[in-house]
Parts: structure tokens; C-alpha cells; sequence
């Protein structure tokens, strides 16, 4: 389990003076929110985080996120655009505002009442019968979909980076704990998740960070993006199914600028089976590639709910540092995926040629 994400070093939890300060201030600012509601709250916070995107400071945010959502929707124009990357904005700062709902706006009793169902059968049963992995992206709200699970009785396992500060962290873990997530240091999830799994528990997973240069590349809107490869191993070495899902605002509340209530439709995009990597000539390229490729189909959903101004594709293949060809490998590689089309295949290789020449600095390439 080398390979469960973990960064270079744990963050510094040294205590600063500034500390209490910023702990006082997010609960405080938490407790107002819960006061306001989520409706009101989030329209506020969405008139915040739209004044925030357009600031001169947060400009070269901007920009990329505008170069990100042109390259994976080549037929949008520019307007359109700048319009996905600053609801993207409105989005984040709303989540804050929903986030801050307490354990009792989301027990069982009540959750009817905001949360729309999508085609969740399936995956419910197969939660019920074994392990299983979870999967989302920085889409929609990805908290709601675990106090979703934890109203159902269905307490899950998710990887998350502590705070530095001690205080705010302790506060996050015990919060979500009422929710009915168990938050799992990245730094210890290689000893604690194998343990969760064989007990037939859930663990969660926003995998759609990049994974720096231990990462396996798969496509992701036809352009390389460096994967956690841990989820397909857990996967394989504990036969557990990967089931990929969102929640969604939904359309009705879709205007991220003036949203009138809390209301969400969780979905499940893709349910990856033993059985489906059992005959790959490569299984975890596939699942790995499988999964990233349901990220993407969640974002096309509602592209405005997704987090555009992150670095998806900032860590690059050794050919391109090495401004070598295409690798005839990894071209095969990429053929065999089912869903591959021959103008995909086309962009990743383009994409990974621009950047080998330009010194991973393309203008016109997502970062």
C-alpha cells in the first residue's frame, strides 16, 4: 500500500499564535451561517464568491480556469467560458454555507425533503453486501454525499488532508463524525483503510487531485492527468466494486448567482465490477483510466459546480519533461479502452506534443 496518496511530509501542526484566532473565527462564522440557513446563506456567499472571482488578485485563477474549460469543451466559446469560470466561484463559496448545516438537517427523517434520488439501487445493495470504494471529484458537494450514507446507516471511511491548525482540524473531525464520516489522515490511510475494507466498511475518495509523479497518467478530457493509482489497487487486492457518484444542484436551484433553495440530486455515473477488469491486459491502467473517465462525466453534468481554477494537469509523463515521442506503450495502452475515440486519441497525443515542445508552458493547454 505504498502507493495510498500521501504528500512529501505531514503538514506543520506546530501551535501559532494565530491559531485560536482563525478557530474562532470559522466557528463563529459556521454558527451564523446555520442561523441564516442554507438558502439565504448561499446566495449571500454566492455574491461574495462572485466578487471574489472578478477581483484583480484572483485574475491568473481566472485565466486558467477559462483555459481549462475551453480545452475540455473545444466548442464553447470564450464568453461562455468566463461565465462556467466564475459560477465555478459562486459554487465554492456557496458550498460553505451548505457545509455549515448541522448533523440534524441531514438525519434520515429530513433528507427527503432536499435530496432528489437518482438510479441508486444498484449501489446501495452492493454497499450493503461487502467492501466498496467510493469516488467522487471536487464536483457538486462532495460532503452531502457522505451525511447522505451516514442517514442511510451506511458510516463511511474518507482520505482527507488535516489542517494545521490543531484546533480547527479536531473540530472538522468531530463535526463530520456527527455526519457519520470518519475522516482518515492521508498520512496513516495506508495501514487504516486495508483494515476498513476487510471489515466490509466503505471508504471514500476525492480523486480527481493530481497525484504529483508517482501517479498513473489516464486520460482526463483527452489530455494526460497524473492519477492516484491506490483506488484500483485497493480495488483488486480487496475485490471491492468502485462506485462513482455526485450530488448535484440541481436544476431547479441551478443558478449558482441566486440559488432560492437547498436542493440536491445525487446520481450514480458508473459502478466499476471485479468482473470488468478481471480479462484487462493491464487492469489497473484500466480502472484507473475508468474512473477518471467518470469524473468527467459527472463535471459534463454541471460544469459550473466544478472547481476549474485547481491544477489538474500540472504534473506531466517523463516523455514530456524528456521532450521524447508518444509512447508506442501507452498508445496501445489507450486504444484498448473501450470508450476511446480515435479524435480523442488524437487530442491526448497533440496535447502531450505541444507540451513536450513548449516546456510544459502551453498557453492553450489546461494546467
Amino acid at each position: 500500500m505504498n502507493d495510498v496518496p500521501v504528500a512529501s511530509k505531514r503538514p506543520d501542526q506546530r501551535r501559532r499564535w494565530q491559531d485560536p484566532y482563525v478557530y474562532a473565527g470559522v466557528i463563529s462564522g459556521s454558527a451564523l451561517l446555520r442561523t441564516l440557513g442554507p438558502g439565504f446563506s448561499g446566495r449571500l456567499l454566492g455574491e461574495i464568491g462572485d466578487l471574489f472571482g472578478r477581483a484583480p488578485f484572483n485574475r491568473p485563477r481566472i485565466e486558467r480556469s477559462i483555459a481549462n474549460i475551453r480545452w475540455c469543451f473545444p466548442e464553447m466559446g470564450e464568453h461562455r467560458a468566463a461565465a462556467i469560470a466564475h459560477a465555478s466561484y459562486r459554487h465554492l463559496f456557496m458550498l460553505a454555507g451548505e457545509q455549515s448545516m448541522s448533523a440534524h438537517e441531514y438525519n434520515f427523517a429530513r433528507w427527503p425533503h432536499w435530496i432528489e434520488l437518482g438510479d441508486v439501487q444498484e449501489a446501495v445493495q452492493l454497499m450493503l453486501s461487502g467492501p466498496s470504494i467510493l469516488i467522487t471529484g471536487h464536483c457538486g458537494n462532495w460532503e452531502l454525499l457522505g451525511a447522505w450514507l451516514g442517514a442511510l446507516g451506511l458510516p463511511l471511511h474518507a482520505v482527507y488532508r488535516p489542517f494545521d491548525n490543531l484546533a480547527l482540524d479536531a473540530w472538522v473531525r468531530r463535526t463530520r463524525s456527527r455526519l457519520g464520516i470518519e475522516l482518515v489522515d492521508k498520512f496513516g490511510a495506508a495501514d487504516a483503510l486495508p483494515i476498513a475494507l476487510e471489515r466490509n466498511e466503505l471508504v471514500a475518495f476525492i480523486a480527481d487531485q493530481n497525484a504529483g509523479d508517482r501517479g498513473i497518467y489516464v486520460p482526463f478530457f483527452d489530455r494526460l492527468a497524473s492519477t492516484y493509482k491506490s483506488i484500483g489497487l485497493l480495488a483488486m487486492r480487496h475485490n471491492a466494486p468502485i462506485i462513482c457518484g455526485v450530488a448535484n444542484r440541481s436544476s431547479a436551484t441551478s443558478d449558482a448567482a441566486a440559488p432560492q433553495r437547498f436542493q440536491y440530486t445525487i446520481n450514480v455515473v458508473d459502478i466499476i465490477k471485479p468482473d470488468d477488469w478481471a480479462d484487462q491486459a493491464d487492469p489497473l491502467f484500466y480502472v484507473t483510466a475508468r474512473y477518471r473517465r467518470a469524473m468527467e462525466l459527472m463535471i459534463r453534468r454541471a460544469p459550473e459546480q466544478y472547481l476549474w481554477m485547481q491544477k489538474a494537469w500540472r504534473s506531466r509523463p517523463r516523455f514530456e519533461r524528456e521532450e521524447k515521442p508518444f509512447p508506442n506503450q501507452l498508445r496501445a495502452k489507450l486504444e484498448s479502452l473501450p470508450w476511446m475515440t480515435t479524435t480523442s486519441l488524437a487530442r491526448i497525443v497533440e496535447s502531450s506534443g505541444v507540451m513536450s515542445t513548449t516546456a510544459n508552458h502551453a498557453v492553450a493547454s489546461p494546467v
